[in-house]
C-alpha cells in the first residue's frame, strides 16, 4: 500500500470498496445462491471472508458455498483448505477434475498451457454451479488484474476491454461477479497476512514455488506498471477510472460511433 494504514482502517477499506462494488453493479441480490471459487490463493479466501461477513449484515438475503477444485497437480494440499472452511463453519464442495492430465496431452499438440487450462477450469466450476443449485459465481480477481488485462488487451491484441465486473456466463445460465474489483492487490496481500488465511498454491508448475513462471506477458506488465508508479503515484487509480470514463467518439470503432 502507498499510504500508512492500521489493521482496522485496511479492513475498513477492503469492505468498503466490495461494498461499492456490490452495489454499483448489482452484483448480489435477494436470494442468490452464489458459489465462491475458493482457490486456496489470497485473492480467494479474501473474497470468501468479505462476502461470508456480508451475508450477515446485506439487507438482502443470500446464501454461499465455497467450492475448491482439485486440477490434479500432486501435492495440491486441499486438506488445509478443507480444514480452514470446517474451522469458520463454511459451507462448502470440494470437487476434482484431472485438468492437469488434460492440459499435458493438448499442450503435446500445441495448445496454450494457461489459456486451455483456464477455459477447462471455468468450463467445470460452470457444471458445478448448476449441479450445486448456485446461480452465480463469485471469482476473486482485482483492481490490479483489471488493470493489468486493459493494457494486455492494448498492447498484445489490439482491443479495448478488461474484465467485466458482471456478466452472463458463457453457458448462458450462471452470473460471474466479482466483488474484488475496487480492492489493490497489495491490500489484499496485507490483510492476508494480518488475518492469517492459510494460502495454498494448486500445485501447476507454471504458477507455484520458485521456479514461476507464469503468464509472462501479465508479468511483464505488471513490472511496467510498477516502474510507471515512481513517476505517476496515482496510475493505478487512474486506470481504473478510465474504465469508467469511455469516450466513444473519440476512439475508432464505427459500431460504437456512426461517423
Amino acid at each position: 500500500m502507498n499510504y500508512e494504514t492500521t489493521p482496522e482502517r485496511l479492513e475498513k477499506r477492503i469492505f468498503k470498496a466490495v461494498g461499492q462494488a456490490v452495489t454499483e453493479f448489482k452484483m448480489i441480490e435477494e436470494g442468490d445462491n452464489i458459489m465462491v471459487a475458493v482457490s486456496g490463493g489470497k485473492d480467494s479466501w479474501v473474497m470468501l471472508s468479505v462476502l461470508n461477513d456480508l451475508q450477515k449484515r446485506a439487507p438482502v438475503n443470500f446464501e454461499i458455498i465455497a467450492v475448491n477444485l482439485d486440477q490434479g497437480y500432486d501435492g495440491f494440499e486441499t486438506h488445509i483448505i478443507e480444514d480452514y472452511l470446517i474451522a469458520q463453519k463454511i459451507p462448502y464442495h470440494m470437487a476434482e477434475k484431472n485438468i492437469n492430465k488434460i492440459v499435458q496431452e493438448k499442450n503435446s499438440e500445441g495448445s496454450t498451457w494457461c489459456s486451455l487450462c483456464s477455459r477447462l477450469r471455468r468450463g467445470t466450476l460452470y457444471g458445478l454451479a448448476e449441479k450445486l443449485g448456485c446461480n452465480k459465481i463469485a471469482l476473486g480477481h482485482h483492481q490490479d488484474d483489471m488493470i493489468e488485462t486493459l493494457l494486455l488487451n492494448a498492447f498484445f491484441i489490439g482491443k479495448l476491454g478488461s474484465m467485466a465486473p458482471k456478466l452472463k456466463a458463457d453457458d448462458g445460465k450462471n452470473t460471474i461477479i466479482r466483488p474484488l474489483i475496487y480492492v489493490l492487490e497489495s491490500e489484499i496481500r496485507e490483510y492476508t497476512k494480518i488475518k492469517g488465511f492459510p494460502v495454498v498454491c494448486c500445485q501447476c508448475p507454471l504458477m507455484c514455488g520458485e521456479t514461476v513462471h507464469g503468464d509472462y506477458k501479465r508479468r511483464r506488465i505488471k513490472g511496467l506498471i510498477k516502474q510507471l508508479e515512481a513517476e505517476i503515484p496515482d496510475i493505478r487509480n487512474s486506470l481504473l477510472a478510465s474504465l469508467k470514463n469511455v469516450n466513444p467518439t473519440h476512439l475508432l470503432d464505427s459500431q460504437l460511433w456512426k461517423f
